[in-house]
Order: structure tokens, then C-alpha cells, then sequence
């Protein structure tokens, strides 16, 4: 496995992906892909990879908490007016 594999965008925006990518991913024909596009490129990931990547990236954060806080934040700059 390499990593890098040239792939050439061809009738109506189709790519071929190369089956020894497809053997390792279990992608046949019928998988779901999402194409994540990023500031540093696309992405070619399943959902499931995409909802572990998201969770990753939210890992630690307290959403609920910074939602709160900003909440209490305008409540108190309304009670100020």
C-alpha cells in the first residue's frame, strides 16, 4: 500500500477508484462516500468514518457548556439595556 494513487476525473465527474484501495476499504459497488472538502483537499470517507472523524474533532469540547455560558453572556448584557 503506498498511499498515493493517480486517478484521472473523467465523463460526467467520474473517478475510478483503484481496486487494491477498494479491497483494503471493503468499498463495492453501492458503498456511500462522502466527499469532504477541505481547505487542504478533498476527502473521500464512509459515513461512519466521517461521524468518527467529527466525534474526533469534538472530542473534549464542552458545546453544551459554551452554549450555556453564552447564553447567560447576553441575558446579563440584556439586563444591563
Amino acid at each position: 500500500m503506498s498511499g498515493t494513487h493517480v486517478v484521472v476525473v473523467g465523463n460526467r465527474g467520474r473517478i475510478v477508484v483503484p481496486a487494491e484501495v477498494r479491497e483494503r476499504t471493503g468499498w463495492v459497488e453501492g458503498t456511500a462516500l462522502v466527499l469532504l472538502d477541505t481547505e487542504a483537499g478533498a476527502v473521500l470517507l464512509t459515513r461512519e468514518q466521517l461521524r468518527a472523524r467529527v466525534r474526533d474533532e469534538l472530542g473534549g469540547l464542552d458545546l453544551v457548556g459554551e452554549l450555556l455560558a453564552d447564553r447567560r453572556r447576553a441575558a446579563a448584557a440584556e439586563d444591563e439595556e
